[in-house]
């Protein structure tokens, strides 16, 4: 039985529900890397790393090969490029919305002008 189209999609957002998976993508959104590559740029475990790698080559996002005597990891679909972008631009979007709301709850700030003689 196939799955749902929601399921389906569910899955992929929870794959993508990872910091360490977000950070490995964006930098493979910018060339192919070795894992010793990627290790240098997340503080992290190798075992960690390559859990997560795990991770992405069996849900079909990122694949492995070599070059050299390297094991280079890269994207499989540019999309997910794409879908990266796009969560950068809703972020900031959601988070300037929160910012405009944050400054519309501030209280003003109290007046300079100077108030009539106290007793």
């Amino acid at each position: 039985m196939p799955v749902p189209l929601a399921e389906a999609k569910a899955e992929l957002f929870r794959t993508l529900g990872h910091p360490v998976r977000i950070r490995v993508l964006e930098l493979l959104s910018e060339r192919d890397h070795a894992v010793h590559e990627l290790l240098a740029e997340i503080a992290l475990e190798p075992s960690r790393l390559s859990q997560q790698l795990a991770v992405l080559r069996r849900t079909g996002l990122v694949r492995q090969h070599r070059a050299g005597g390297e094991v280079l990891y890269s994207i499989v679909v540019p999309a997910t490029i794409d879908l990266l972008r796009a969560g950068r631009t809703v972020l900031r979007q959601v988070l300037a919305d929160q910012d405009q709301l944050a400054h519309e709850l501030d209280p003003p700030p109290p007046s300079s002008a100077p108030s009539g003689p106290t007793r």
